[in-house]
């Protein structure tokens, strides 16, 4: 069966945070999670590509791993791999009848995040992974991610505004829910926060007496190229970096840690292990050059305000001339903060629709960039990304960037 006909059913459940229902799916499978060792990761941005990097050098150190993220650019096989290979379209969807089978007509309906997180854990466990990276869906504490009793490490990347309609208005409460996936006793591995959630996020390790580690970031020592110092005998670790960004010193810095602790553990992961598993990370749809009609593009999710800080970072490395962007954004996003990141005197700016959701309305969008960033040299909203694509390369030279959601990079790559 194909897969979206087997999810669709479950899209009219919306986003409903809580652990009740696929608690009981679970156990109706056989509680798989049960049977697959866990790093769990939770933050606002950085969550991916940290999963990125530990999935690919425990894969390259020998270990059979699992890794499940989201959302998808273009597949919903891209959620679920093994080895770094996604999983099938036939496995999926045999997955998803499994699971759909194991529904209790008599239990409330679960979501299409709660199936598709089943069928990740049924996944693994099915095909006996010798560990799973877990990165959480949404917020932490009643994220359907959240149902690992024990995991081997937790980790909390950053904490910035995001979905504050369910996670609540203030940073505190923000991090009070990504804290939500600390357990007892585990070790956990935290990035640098802002003073109100590191003050919550300290809190609850006390409270369970979690071991934890805060790294510093990783040092460029050369172009694609960092240097780690472990916590354990500093002792300084060169690896490549091949994802974009000074973000990515931050990034790769918490995974290293990570896979620090899991030394520590007993599990066997060599330096060159970690050194070809860094080369090899791949992490589509973030700070990523591709081309569009032989044009180089830059494309990135910079889907809140704290992604967009670390997209205009990048971009001011490069020293460009000038700057022309294609921004779509979903209607629940804080536009004005991101335009106040993003935004500079003399730039371009087309406005788009996000095909398939809930978009801001582009000439909306133009309205209050014109206000925030009255000297922008270009501002109009387009029908569609490919008229926006051809009359951005057509009037100019300058170096372009898609952004502004994970979806509409998603529909970029998926029509290109």
């Amino acid at each position: 069966m194909d897969i979206n006909s087997l999810l669709q059913p479950f899209q009219r459940f919306g986003v409903h945070l809580g652990l009740s229902r696929i608690v009981k799916l679970l156990a109706n499978l056989g509680n798989p999670h049960h049977q697959v060792p866990v790093i769990h990761v939770a933050g606002t941005n950085g969550k991916g590509s940290v999963c990125a990097y530990l999935s690919s050098v425990l894969t390259e150190a020998g270990y059979r791993t699992g890794r499940y993220t989201s959302p998808h650019l273009v597949d919903w096989t891209e959620r679920i791999c093994c080895n770094e290979q996604p999983i099938s379209s036939e496995e999926l969807s045999e997955i998803l009848q499994q699971v759909q089978a194991a529904i209790s007509l008599d239990d409330e309906y679960p979501t299409q995040f709660e199936v598709i997180t089943a069928a990740a854990w049924l996944y693994f466990a099915q095909q006996q992974v010798d560990v799973a990276v877990i990165e959480v869906g949404l917020g932490g504490r009643l994220d359907a991610t959240n149902v690992c009793s024990h995991p081997l490490v937790t980790i909390i990347t950053s904490i910035s505004l995001e979905h504050w309609q369910q996670l609540g208005p203030t940073i505190a409460d923000i991090a009070r829910e990504k804290a939500g996936i600390l357990k007892p006793g585990c070790m956990t591995v935290v990035g640098s926060l802002p003073p109100d959630a590191q003050k919550v996020v300290r809190s609850r390790v006390q409270e369970l007496q979690c071991p934890m580690i805060t790294p510093q970031p990783a040092r460029l020592i050369a172009s694609g190229w960092a240097e780690y110092q472990t916590i354990e005998n500093s002792q300084f670790i060169k690896y490549p970096l091949p994802l974009q960004g000074q973000i990515q010193l931050t990034n790769s810095a918490l995974a290293l840690a990570a896979l620090e602790v899991l030394q520590k553990q007993g599990w066997q992961i060599p330096e060159v292990a970690i050194v070809s598993g860094m080369a090899k990370t791949k992490w589509p749809g973030r700070m990523q050059w591709t081309n569009w009609r032989n044009h180089k593009l830059l494309i990135d999710g910079a889907h809140n305000p704290a992604a967009a800080q670390a997209l205009r970072n990048y971009v001011d490395s490069l020293n460009p001339q000038s700057l022309t962007w294609i921004i779509g954004m979903l209607s629940t996003k804080e536009h004005a903060d991101i335009f106040k990141v993003l935004l500079r005197s003399n730039e371009q700016l087309y406005l788009v629709p996000v095909p398939d959701h809930s978009s801001a309305d582009p000439i909306e969008l133009a309205k209050l960039a014109s206000d925030i960033c009255p000297e922008l040299n270009f501002c109009s909203p387009y029908p569609d990304l490919l008229s926006a694509l051809e009359s951005a390369f057509n009037l100019t030279d300058n170096l372009v960037i898609l952004c502004g959601s994970l979806y509409l990079v998603g529909n970029f790559l998926s029509t290109k």
